[in-house]
């Protein structure tokens, strides 16, 4: 037998690394999938250790030590925020403006009074939100999940609507996590868009040692719909006026942003007077009774444009359609013989960090709401000097006035026919008067920057993070005082 016969194959050594560069590409491909995406989002954030592993920690635990002289000692409490941190809804944005607020605060102290630490609860999580957050965010949502607190010293804030609280009525991480008598205290942050709060969450409310809502208005429907008055403390939102600050960004470009919906761009390279509006597609938000409002008043023969940035609430996402579909069923909409006023649609999404420059590409800001717990973008455009427009009802009557804004005054309220809250009721806000409003804000140039200037003195002066932590903090002393 020939001795080359013998001899074995030589391995194709040559494929080995275009092999590795093939995995390499794939494995790129696929992390880069929203499923792996959403899978990677939430192995960052997985549930903290068992809790009654926590607990039987604890019992075996010996106290902490003495801190030797010049070491700086533990703080003594530590303050669990449990919030739908990961998917950036209403709850979710207040949430982080809290913990900015009290993070910021801590770092300035010499021995904090507490450590803070954070759990995703009350909603899915979202990957564009997170990965529009900026890096420094992001690393300090990992730091403050990974922090550790001591059963007995933990102050729990279940910062939700309060179906998501112990035992849960929908699938999410329970808040607060075992169940309520093993931590010092249990506040419940909430909130409701109506008059009136419906018996089971009153029922979870009063579970609670404290409920903190955020305005006046919501002091008053809690109690009347039977929240025991002496748990309720006004707790008012804090918004970053150093981020959502004027002086700091450049507008964005809304070009190739917006598709245009109804009206046509013609030749003019001259920049219209550009109203904005940020919200869920709801029937709350008065989506549509902002198009009735602006489609009456100004036409194609004006300068004017509205841009909505949107998003899909238990709803399909075909805004534009909807648009048009709404403009060709309303018979007290006639088109102009010019033709209709420029609408344009954002329905994609902006990152957070990006918003800033979202609303100072805007000349003015309207929101005709039915109802609001708060309203972020309101007071987010407020703290950019917008001149805002938006309906003087719930939330913002907290923060609305008419020197910093254009309260839209209501004709009524309606009762809510669909929905987990139906039955409840919730503002008109008046169509007329809106559109009086948005008129005068494009004819009164001067008057609107002044509104403006005072908004955003307004939002410093009375919102700013600074101040909203020294109320929080203020009140946890007294909460320990209390359960000492």
């Amino acid at each position: 037998m020939d001795r080359d016969e013998n001899r074995k194959p030589n391995k194709p050594i040559y494929l080995f690394p275009i092999l590795i560069l093939f995995l390499a590409v794939s494995f790129t491909i696929i992390t880069r999938t929203n499923l792996c995406r959403i899978y990677l989002l939430k192995s960052t954030f997985l549930p903290r250790p068992n809790f009654f592993q926590s607990l039987s920690k604890f019992l075996h635990s010996t106290p902490n030590p003495i801190p030797k002289q010049n070491e700086i000692a533990e703080p003594n409490y530590c303050v669990l925020w449990m919030a739908p941190f990961l998917s950036g809804g209403g709850y979710s944005s207040e949430a982080w403006s809290y913990i900015l607020a009290l993070n910021s605060h801590n770092k300035k102290q010499k021995n904090p009074f507490f450590k803070l630490s954070i759990d995703h609860h009350g909603d899915q999580e979202n990957v564009e939100f997170w990965e529009g957050l900026s890096q420094e965010m992001r690393d300090l949502a990992i730091e403050l999940h990974n922090t550790e607190c001591r059963l007995n010293q933990t102050i729990v804030v279940c910062h939700s609507e309060p179906g998501g609280w112990y035992p849960p009525l929908f699938q999410t991480h329970p808040c607060p996590p075992t169940g309520y008598g093993l931590f010092k205290v249990v506040v419940g942050r909430t909130m409701f868009e109506t008059d009136r709060v419906n018996s089971e969450h009153v029922d979870r409310c009063n579970k609670m040692d404290y409920v903190w809502v955020p305005t006046d208005f919501h002091v008053d429907t809690f109690t009347q719909s039977g929240v025991d008055p002496t748990k309720i403390r006004k707790i008012v939102q804090p918004v970053d006026s150093d981020f959502f600050d004027p002086f700091r960004v450049d507008p964005m470009d809304l070009d190739p942003l917006g598709s245009l919906v109804l009206g046509s761009k013609g030749s003019d390279s001259r920049k219209p007077f550009v109203f904005l509006s940020v919200f869920k597609w709801e029937y709350r938000k008065g989506w549509d009774v902002l198009l009735r409002a602006y489609l009456k008043e100004y036409s194609s023969g004006d300068d004017v444009a509205l841009y909505l940035l949107t998003n899909a609430y238990h709803s399909e996402n075909d805004f534009s359609n909807n648009i048009v579909d709404f403009v060709e069923e309303s018979s007290d909409l006639e088109k102009p013989s010019n033709g209709w006023a420029k609408i344009y649609v954002i329905d994609q999404h902006v990152p957070q960090v990006d918003l800033p420059r979202l609303y100072l590409a805007a000349d003015s800001f309207v929101l005709p709401t039915r109802g609001e717990g708060w309203g972020r973008p309101i007071v987010e455009a407020m703290a950019m000097s917008l001149p805002v427009i938006a309906t003087n009802w719930s939330g913002p009557t907290e923060y609305l006035t008419e020197e910093n804004s254009y309260p839209i005054p209501i004709v009524g309220v309606s009762e809510v026919e669909q929905g987990p809250f139906k039955g409840h009721l919730w503002a008109e806000p008046c169509v007329d008067q809106l559109r009086i409003l948005m008129r005068r804000v494009v004819m009164n140039r001067d008057e609107a920057r002044a509104k403006g200037a005072k908004a955003r003195l307004d939002m410093v002066r009375r919102f700013s993070p600074e101040i909203v932590a020294e109320g929080i903090i203020d009140h946890l002393r007294g909460i320990v005082d209390v359960f000492h």
